[in-house]
């Protein structure tokens, strides 16, 4: 992960703001930077002498009225941060859950916003940029630490945020908002990414649980769901490279492959509960009942996070994108404009967290079409070039493209690598079954055909297991086909022309998959 460390001036202390999932810690590792250091004269409205500052201001005025209007009973990202969606995600039963186990707890209430909305200091302008309006970079001020080695001292945590306290919280069955500061705290001062860590934690937890390890495995410490001193010891000794921490260390992918080298446990079962896709483990949303929102994760060119596509609700609750597809335009469009974001240097933010009142009266609210047309004349406004939301998506296709490609030629970008564990799609164990059995014997009945009726749940969880995964199967091929890629997930040589992506190198990559 890569620490962004600066002097909050309304705060009168030093922050952290952390970058932990695209992999740009590594790349300064490898390449021997210590650190970059950066200092400006000062910030000033046009510094970087726009084309049509007027287009800019007025776009300006606008998103911070609807702050000023809406915020309040949309989202309150003024208030909590992304933090506002604990309770969301609880209420539609998204939450992960002890390893993605189950997407609600009765315990939830316990790390809710209401919580931090009392803990994060308020009433202050708290914005990653001078002049954000939504203010949602929220903090806790004043934080004694109980535990490691800057115990005792007084800091600002940054944070946390709604995957910080789902991913340390509750996917870990530890519902102590002390625990998730602090955990909070010393991942960003580590250089561990705290979504990363999570996935890591509860698949600890829960080999634990079914005795892949015990204390003798894991140097004396007491791995169970809920235990959040061991945990946080466990943080502490990975930021060592201490023992069982040099474990922790490794990840869910090659702990996995290390426990089943082992023989500590089933192979399949440690296949099925490791959430990881690319090597990169699973952010903190239950994908098991949103099918498109299984492909956002694990068909992304990083690993499975939601910075190319969040389509639960979409999906799951609002039912917007019912057929092969529909998932598909949506698996091809979502990734493409949210990659744009990171061509331009923009946050996503205003775009989709705070909607104009008449959205949903628009031919395509997902897209949020008066903000789609917001970031457009934003960047004619800067540039003086021209540019419509059709060219975003293009853009971004030549880019997204490129990246698919540079994967394959690391010998990744095909097929095998865009599956995904089975807890991403249904429920490995009795227990998840047994938990969730009205829902999910109604499925086998209306969408599967077969009578659960006086079935044994084993059978009834084996039949729902081939049903799903043939579902993912079918979305990967409907996805492929519309991204102008081949069976296996390749990019076609005709679309990479259609595109103007035939360059030579690029070419030579994939010859060899058409």
């Amino acid at each position: 992960m890569l620490n962004f460390s600066f002097y909050d001036p309304k705060r009168k202390a030093i922050r952290l703001k952390q970058a932990g999932r695209g992999g740009i810690g590594t790349v300064f590792r490898d390449k021997k930077i210590k650190a970059l250091v950066c200092k400006i004269p000062g910030v000033k409205g046009n510094l970087n002498n726009v084309v049509d500052l007027e287009s800019i201001t007025e776009r300006g005025r606008r998103f911070n009225r609807e702050m000023r209007d809406l915020d309040d009973k949309q989202c309150q990202m003024r208030q909590v941060g992304t933090a506002h969606l604990m309770e969301v995600m609880n209420d539609h039963d998204l939450l992960p859950v002890m390893n993605y186990k189950f997407g609600s707890h009765p315990d939830a209430y316990r790390i809710d916003s209401t919580v931090w909305k009392r803990n994060f200091t308020q009433n202050i302008p708290d914005g990653c940029w001078i002049g954000c309006n939504m203010s949602c970079c929220k903090a806790v001020d004043n934080f004694e630490l109980k535990t490691g080695p800057y115990k005792g001292h007084i800091v600002t945590v940054d944070g946390p945020e709604y995957e910080n306290a789902a991913g340390l919280g509750s996917n870990c069955g530890i519902f102590d908002p002390w625990y998730i500061v602090e955990t909070n705290f010393y991942c960003d001062t580590y250089g561990i990414c705290t979504i990363t860590w999570s996935t890591v934690l509860a698949f600890i937890m829960e080999c634990n649980q079914n005795g892949i390890l015990n204390k003798e495995r894991t140097a004396g410490l007491d791995l169970s769901f809920g235990n959040s001193l061991d945990a946080l010891e466990l943080l502490h000794r990975v930021s060592r490279g201490e023992d069982f921490g040099k474990v922790a260390g490794l990840g869910v992918r090659k702990m996995k492959e290390l426990f089943i080298k082992n023989e500590w446990g089933d192979p399949s079962f440690l296949t099925d509960i490791a959430m990881e896709n690319k090597g990169l483990e699973y952010s903190q949303y239950m994908s098991k009942e949103s099918l498109a929102q299984q492909g956002g994760f694990a068909m992304t060119n990083k690993g499975p996070q939601h910075d190319e596509a969040w389509l639960i609700f979409m999906d799951m609750i609002n039912n917007q994108i019912p057929t092969f597809e529909n998932k598909a335009e949506a698996l091809h469009y979502f990734p493409m404009f949210r990659t744009w974001f990171g061509l331009v240097g923009l946050c996503k933010l205003p775009w989709n967290d705070v909607e104009p009142d008449n959205n949903a009266h628009t031919d395509e609210p997902a897209k949020v079409p008066e903000h789609v047309d917001n970031y457009v004349t934003i960047y004619k406004a800067v540039t003086g070039r021209a540019f419509d939301k059709k060219r975003l998506v293009e853009d971004s296709e030549r880019v997204y493209n490129f990246q698919r490609v540079f994967n394959l030629r690391r010998g990744y970008g095909t097929r095998e690598h865009d599956r995904q564990p089975y807890r991403a799609a249904g429920p490995v164990t009795r227990e998840e079954y047994v938990s969730r059995s009205e829902r999910y014997d109604r499925q086998l009945k209306e969408t599967v055909g077969f009578d659960p009726a006086g079935k044994p749940t084993e059978e009834k969880m084996k039949v729902l297991r081939k049903y799903r995964e043939e579902q993912y199967e079918m979305l990967l091929d409907a996805v492929y086909q519309r991204r102008g890629w081949n069976h296996n997930g390749v990019p076609t040589i005709e679309f990479l022309k259609k595109i103007g992506m035939d360059l030579p190198e690029i070419i030579d990559v994939v010859k060899n998959y058409q």
